[in-house]
């Protein structure tokens, strides 16, 4: 078990310094942007003394190490400044649409993991069978659509011809929890369907690949039955890099799902990351990229600790 703590606090120790790596990039990125942020503000036509009494307020007259410094310590305590298009703090703005699509990613997280597991068994138990090809097949069929194709197609088809949910996921606070989920439910299937399929693959081939192992031929010697060979010997180790790659699918769900949020109308985090960037808002732009990769540390960081966990030579 020391060993497993050892590795827990080496993780904690690197994602903190990849996180600290990563928002001076961000930083850095941003000051190269071409374009004078008073100028977006304020118009080219606007006075230059204007203009330069709102760089002296912005802080941009500072130099950039000083403002990184500046940026960074606000930062660790919430505030990363004032939208300059929406004109209030960047936190009122960013934290609600995070909060939307965390909750979405949730329950796509919910659906993906049955839906991810489930078939990769079935294929485990009866390699190279019918259920096995129906389902290979059926996953690379989903792995080579588009995102918006597929969602589009949910869409027509369980909100059009069959009406059981909503055709747009508009958030609501009259709706109430329960209400909320309803809406999301068929964009959080559509990314369920999305990530699950290369789960599935990823760990099908381990399962087939475990169950071809030495100490899992040593154990149908001993005459246990196939089912308890894969759920409990296969499918452990199996996890493993399934959950590595589940990490990468729950970043993915936080900051890339700008297709499936404009298909629904969905108010999410990857929506207003483009919305920023399209608009130049810099602190918006600089809050929501260092935001997305915080995320995307810490997911990284949990999955690391639950192989850590899984692996039992680091458990004893």
């Amino acid at each position: 078990m020391n060993s497993a703590v050892s590795l827990i606090l080496q993780r904690l120790v690197y994602s903190l310094g990849t996180l600290a790596l990563v928002s001076v990039v961000i930083f850095a990125a941003v000051e190269v942007l071409p374009g004078d942020i008073p100028s977006r503000i304020l118009g080219r036509e606007a006075p230059l003394e204007a203009r330069e009494k709102l760089r002296v307020e912005l802080g941009l007259d500072r130099p950039a190490v000083e403002r990184y410094a500046i940026w960074a310590g606000n930062a660790l305590q919430g505030d990363f400044g004032v939208s300059l298009t929406l004109r209030k703090p960047v936190s009122e703005v960013v934290f609600p649409r995070l909060g939307n699509t965390l909750v979405l990613a949730g329950l796509a997280l919910v659906f993906y993991i049955p839906l991810s597991i489930a078939p990769a068994l079935v294929q485990a138990f009866r390699p190279n069978g019918v259920a096995d090809r129906a389902i290979s097949t059926l996953t690379v069929l989903v792995l080579s659509t588009p995102e918006f194709l597929l969602a589009t197609l949910l869409l027509f088809g369980l909100a059009v011809v069959y009406p059981v949910f909503p055709p747009l996921a508009q958030v609501s606070a009259a709706a109430g929890p329960i209400g909320f989920l309803y809406m999301i439910t068929l964009p959080a299937l559509t990314l369920a369907i999305l990530l699950a399929a290369y789960g599935t693959r990823l760990l099908r081939e381990s399962l087939v690949e475990l169950l071809d192992s030495d100490f899992i031929r040593m154990a149908e010697l001993k005459g246990m039955t196939r089912r308890r060979i894969v759920l409990r010997h296969a499918l452990p180790n199996a996890l493993i890099p399934w959950l590595n790659a589940t990490a990468i699918n729950i970043a993915f769900m936080i900051g890339g799902v700008v297709v499936v949020e404009r298909v629904f109308l969905f108010p999410g985090f990857g929506s207003l990351l483009v919305d920023a960037l399209q608009l130049r808002d810099i602190p918006l732009v600089e809050a929501s990229v260092l935001l997305a990769a915080a995320l995307f540390i810490l997911v990284n960081l949990a999955a690391d600790i639950g192989a850590i966990l899984l692996n039992p030579r680091l458990r004893n």
